[in-house]
């Protein structure tokens, strides 16, 4: 059931939908700590959104890089992404110029993954399973 989904699309959707509650969240929902809810600046939260994206991430480009194109490229853009991720999280007084670049990258590998994986199809190399 797992394989037939588009994990390049839904690591897509991951990353702008945290880039989203990191950059418009703050503007709409500022009076929710005054409702006893908050989600803004919770460490907690964050680590776990973080930690969401690279797990639909890292499956993602593993599968392009295994059974596709075979390139590191989209390796190294999303391994930058997620270190700006997590450096954004100790360094809060800068975090907002770490979080666009940090999505920037996220979002880079996905889509060069996805191009990589419609060009290549199938490329097969001495360590391919297939």
């Amino acid at each position: 059931m797992f394989k037939n989904w588009n994990w390049d699309a839904i690591g897509i959707s991951a990353s702008l939908a945290c880039a989203i509650h990191c950059a418009l969240l703050p503007l709409f929902f500022s009076s929710l700590p005054l409702l006893g809810i908050n989600i803004l600046h919770n460490y907690q939260f964050e680590f776990g959104m973080i930690l969401l994206s690279f797990a639909i991430g890292a499956y993602s480009l593993y599968h392009g890089y295994k059974k596709h194109h075979h390139s590191y490229k989209p390796i190294v853009l999303f391994s930058i992404g997620i270190a700006l991720m997590f450096s954004r999280l100790a360094f809060r007084e800068i975090e907002l110029y770490l979080l666009f670049p940090a999505a920037f990258f996220i979002i880079v590998a996905h889509v060069n993954n996805h191009m990589r994986c419609r060009v290549h199809n199938h490329a097969h190399a001495d360590d391919c399973d297939h």
